[in-house]
């Protein structure tokens, strides 16, 4: 599946991601076949990169406080990756406003906005486009300029060969 994403993308600059979204007990198995595929793994787990979503933006007590937070988090942790995710381009503008980021993940946006987002970052951080990625618009994302393309059905919906492990009695 992996590979079909990734030839359908007809872009050797995006990189084609996948999630944390695995099957229980198959995760290392999964980003194998993903590896395996020419793609790339997003991250393992919790630790190994900073995911700010929408929940967590909502929860904070205001943007001066969440600035803070990322701040001290970069002290903390400065070889950590720090990506927050974006829905709309306002929140782009503003994300662009706090240094220690490194990627903003755009959730849901149409190929335009995705589009005028790149224009309103490039070189400042790295793009995602997550969410309804096909093979049929995967093309169409591609060519906005996003860094990556993270795409959760490469390992949550990706369909299981069936295998069967038949033993035959040795000869005396």
């Amino acid at each position: 599946m992996t590979r079909k994403f990734v030839d359908a993308a007809g872009n050797d600059q995006v990189k084609i991601l996948d999630t944390r979204k695995t099957t229980p007990g198959l995760r290392a198995l999964e980003k194998a076949a993903v590896l395996a595929g020419g793609g790339a793994n997003h991250r393992f787990g919790l630790f190994d990169m900073v995911l700010v979503k929408d929940n967590h933006l909502a929860a904070h007590s205001g943007f001066a406080a969440f600035v803070e937070t990322i701040r001290k988090l970069r002290q903390e942790r400065p070889d950590v990756r720090i990506e927050v995710e974006a829905d709309r381009l306002q929140q782009v503008r503003t994300f662009l406003q706090i240094a220690d980021i490194n990627v903003i993940l755009l959730d849901n946006m149409k190929p335009a906005q995705i589009r005028e987002a790149v224009a309103l970052g490039k070189n400042k951080v790295k793009f995602e486009a997550s969410g309804g990625v096909t093979l049929k618009n995967i093309r169409q994302i591609a060519a906005t300029g996003v860094d990556y393309i993270s795409i959760g059905a490469l390992t949550h919906s990706a369909r299981a060969i069936d295998l069967s492990l038949k033993m035959t009695p040795l000869a005396a």
